[in-house]
C-alpha cells in the first residue's frame, strides 16, 4: 500500500478533476446552478467553461509529476474557493446550519477530502523532494 498509495490518491484526484471540468466546459455539471448563484457578478456562459478548463488544466498537471508541486497549490486555491456557497447561499447548502447539510452542502463537504488527498500528494511531489532525489542520485 505504501507504494502505490500516493499515486493511486494522484491519479484518482486527476481524474475527479478531468470529468468534472469536462462536464463545464460542455455545460453538464450539475453544479453549473451553484456556481452561477455563487459567482453572480461574472457571465456564467463565459465563467463556467473557463473555470471547467482550470479544473482540467489541474488534472492534467497532477498526471505530469513534475508540474505537481505547482498543480496542488492550484488545487489548494480551488478547493477553498469552492467552500464559498457554504457562506454564501446558507439556506441552499443547510437545512439547518451547520449540523444538517442538504445533498448540495454535502457535495461542499466532501471536498475536505480532496483538499487531504491534495495535501498528502503535496507531501511526496514536492520541489524539497525533487531536490533531494536529484542529490541522492548524484551521490550514487
Amino acid at each position: 500500500m505504501e507504494k502505490h498509495s500516493v499515486n493511486m490518491m494522484r491519479i484518482s484526484l486527476a481524474i475527479v478533476y478531468v470529468w468534472f471540468g469536462a462536464m463545464k466546459i460542455f455545460g453538464m455539471s450539475p453544479a453549473g446552478e451553484l456556481v452561477e448563484k455563487t459567482v453572480y457578478w461574472f457571465q456564467p456562459e463565459i465563467f463556467i467553461p473557463i473555470l471547467g478548463i482550470c479544473e482540467v488544466i489541474i488534472g492534467l498537471g497532477l498526471l505530469i509529476k513534475r508540474f505537481i508541486p505547482y498543480t496542488t497549490v492550484l488545487s489548494l486555491m480551488h478547493m477553498a474557493v469552492t467552500f464559498f456557497p457554504i457562506f454564501i447561499l446558507k439556506t441552499v447548502c443547510f437545512d439547518a446550519f451547520p449540523y444538517s447539510p442538504t445533498l448540495v452542502g454535502q457535495y461542499i463537504i466532501k471536498n475536505l477530502i480532496l483538499i487531504s488527498g491534495a495535501l498528502v500528494i503535496a507531501g511526496k511531489y514536492n520541489e524539497k523532494y525533487y531536490a533531494e532525489m536529484n542529490l541522492k542520485l548524484s551521490e550514487k
